[in-house]
């Protein structure tokens, strides 16, 4: 895979945009922590400086004597996925704390002419790698291992951070995705929403298993006369599939929520089509259902009632 620029494709594809349309600008919290990166203190305020970053059991170590090897409550969480037994939900959870690696290649900088007009040497810069989705938008790979990094970019030099971080630097680079262990037998696709929860370091609920999204798109279908009830569910994208062809219940790049719409039977495709596209631009319109969802399908039905 080559770095931004030169780009090449994350494992898997993400197959419709959310409501809100490719290009959206981040809700005030994230870009907050965005702006907060780097600063002199952390997020509530507190100095780093004089603090010990080193010490046995602390959280915020700088991973001298790190061996590489993937971090526990990741493994499991991704093992869980796989039987069946665990969800995406947890994958995220055990991302929260984990340590993952991030690739970096040197990128040559433009040459000049100095002072006295003889030609300076170009200098390397260490450039983040970035890939693009089939559908164009940037993902962040991330690794639960060197040997998995070194597998999929031998040239790459591994640095490691803490998940939180390479979300955030996610949202720097304008990626929308995170790719965990591209190229390896399991590759999880964690989803814009999940991206920006984990950058904030909030817990996160799916779209299709969020509740409280069930009203918003309720509220966006009042008063559509064909429209006579909205289930939401999974979208077809959010199963993934490991090396080996088994379908795990998680880790799909999207869709990711399936909106099944009961109309009035009998309706003539043209009025289908327009109601389908009412609906479709009144949840465009919602803040709170641009920033939970990645990306949406929309089934129709006959309501049976």
């Amino acid at each position: 895979m080559a770095h931004d620029g030169d780009r090449g494709h994350a494992h898997g594809a993400h197959h419709a945009h959310g409501a809100g349309g490719p290009q959206r600008h981040l809700p005030g919290h994230i870009a907050a922590a965005l702006a907060r990166a780097g600063s002199t203190a952390d997020s509530a305020g507190q100095p780093w400086a004089g603090r010990d970053l080193s010490g046995d059991g602390n959280p915020l170590h700088t991973f001298d004597g790190d061996e590489g090897a993937a971090d526990a409550g990741v493994a499991a969480a991704l093992a869980a996925l796989a039987t069946g037994a665990g969800d995406e939900t947890a994958v995220h959870r055990a991302l929260a704390t984990a340590r993952v690696f991030v690739a970096v290649v040197a990128e040559l900088a433009e040459g000049g002419l100095g002072e006295h007009g003889f030609a300076e040497d170009k200098e390397a810069d260490m450039a983040l790698v970035t890939v693009a989705a089939p559908d164009g938008r940037k993902a962040l790979p991330v690794f639960t291992t060197v040997e998995r990094l070194a597998a999929w970019h031998p040239e790459a030099r591994p640095v490691a951070v803490f998940a939180p971080r390479a979300a955030l630097s996610a949202v720097s680079e304008g990626a929308e995705l995170l790719v965990l262990d591209p190229g390896a037998d399991v590759t999880f696709v964690l989803r814009r929403p999940g991206v920006w929860a984990l950058a904030q370091q909030r817990e996160w609920t799916p779209s299709y298993a969020d509740a409280d999204l069930v009203g918003e798109v309720g509220r966006a279908s009042e008063g559509i006369e064909a429209v006579r009830g909205i289930e939401i569910g999974p979208g077809a994208g959010v199963a993934s599939r490991d090396a080996s062809g088994r379908v795990l219940a998680g880790g799909g790049p999207g869709p990711e929520l399936r909106l099944t719409v009961a109309l009035t039977p009998g309706l003539p495709a043209e009025a289908v089509r327009e109601t389908v596209s009412e609906l479709h631009g009144r949840l465009a319109g919602s803040a709170r259902f641009a920033e939970s969802v990645d990306s949406i399908e929309i089934k129709v039905r006959p309501a049976t009632s």
